[in-house]
């Protein structure tokens, strides 16, 4: 049997699809920094996939996102947030970014961070962007 390979739009992907894309997709380039993700069944500690660097010493818990996020129940758990922009991702430590940004006064007074306890930016906004820019991988 031969298959012919048509591609698929992202935009007809249902969200398990999405996210099953996107994991893919990330994975391929942190291949190219020297990591091998392992995809988890089941949200671990906030992650959705571990990411082993070629030292042997570094691991990463990875949250797959489609925007950025912060999350106070992310908080304290050494955990990476990971999502796709305009043809680049972002694998930035949540807490560390999470800090930078409350200083930066971001968060304070909306809803969701205050009322419900978690953030997602909607887009990159150039504040942000500056912020996270050290953290994007170029494919």
């Amino acid at each position: 049997m031969t298959v012919a390979f048509e591609r698929h739009p992202y935009s007809k992907l249902n969200s398990r699809q999405q996210e099953a894309y996107n994991f893919q997709k990330v994975s391929a380039l942190l291949a190219d920094y020297g990591f091998i993700t392992i995809r988890l069944t089941s949200d671990w500690r906030g992650a959705d996939f571990i990411a082993q660097h070629v030292d042997g010493i570094t691991f990463l818990k990875i949250q797959l996102k489609g925007r950025p996020t912060f999350e106070k129940k992310y908080q304290d758990r050494d955990l990476y947030i990971c999502f796709p922009h305009a043809g680049s991702w972002y694998v930035y430590p949540h807490d560390a970014v999470l800090t930078q940004v409350l200083a930066a006064g971001m968060l304070q007074g909306t809803d969701s961070w205050d009322g419900k306890g978690g953030y997602s930016f909607p887009k990159l906004t150039k504040r942000l962007k500056a912020l996270l820019d050290p953290y994007r991988l170029e494919p």
